[in-house]
């Protein structure tokens, strides 16, 4: 049977063609280059477990991630390592991690931070409101905020280094970056 429009009247093969390429063109339109606009990084603050004090004034000009964890995520624990490797390499070329605990009790993070330290930054639920901004409920989640204060990519789960790295170029970090880049 050939594809018809209305009752009677076949669709030419070249038609039926051009009405396909149309259907895949349209469904691949976002994923062939067309980028959307950045969204402004919601309003926050954060406090580290030492004291200091971030907010979107504060880190405007550097390129912030944010990870959002939990002690009992096993991924969480097993990317760590990385995360802190790249937070040492780029701490003097304008990346500054957050490290951020999702809905634990400080006595609860502590005594995990003893046994898994981190050079990250490490922020508790109860001194920031981003876990709720970007719902944070699955883990890991990264979140890469740009030197202009808006969101650049976001990642929901584990996918190693490599994908950290891609997802902060996104931001604006690249490897290789000399140290007097901000």
């Amino acid at each position: 049977m050939k594809p018809t429009i209305a009752p009677g009247k076949p669709l030419r093969p070249a038609t039926t063609c051009l009405l396909i390429l149309s259907l895949f063109s349209t469904a691949l339109a976002p994923a062939a280059g067309k980028a959307k606009a950045r969204e402004a990084a919601p309003r926050f603050s954060a406090t580290t477990t030492h004291g200091e004090k971030f907010n979107n004034d504060s880190l405007k000009g550097r390129v912030v991630l944010l990870e959002f964890w939990t002690t009992w995520c096993g991924y969480c624990l097993q990317e760590a390592g990385f995360v802190d490797r790249i937070n040492d390499a780029y701490l003097n070329k304008g990346l500054v991690i957050l490290a951020i605990n999702v809905g634990e009790s400080k006595k609860t993070v502590k005594k995990y931070l003893e046994q898994h330290p981190r050079t990250t930054r490490v922020v508790l639920t109860d001194d920031t409101n981003l876990a709720a901004m970007f719902q944070a409920s699955v883990y890991p989640i990264y979140v890469v905020i740009d030197r202009d204060g808006n969101v650049a990519g976001e990642q929901r789960g584990a996918a190693g280094e490599g994908a950290l790295r891609d997802l902060l170029s996104d931001g604006g970090l690249y490897d290789g970056e000399d140290d007097d880049s901000k």
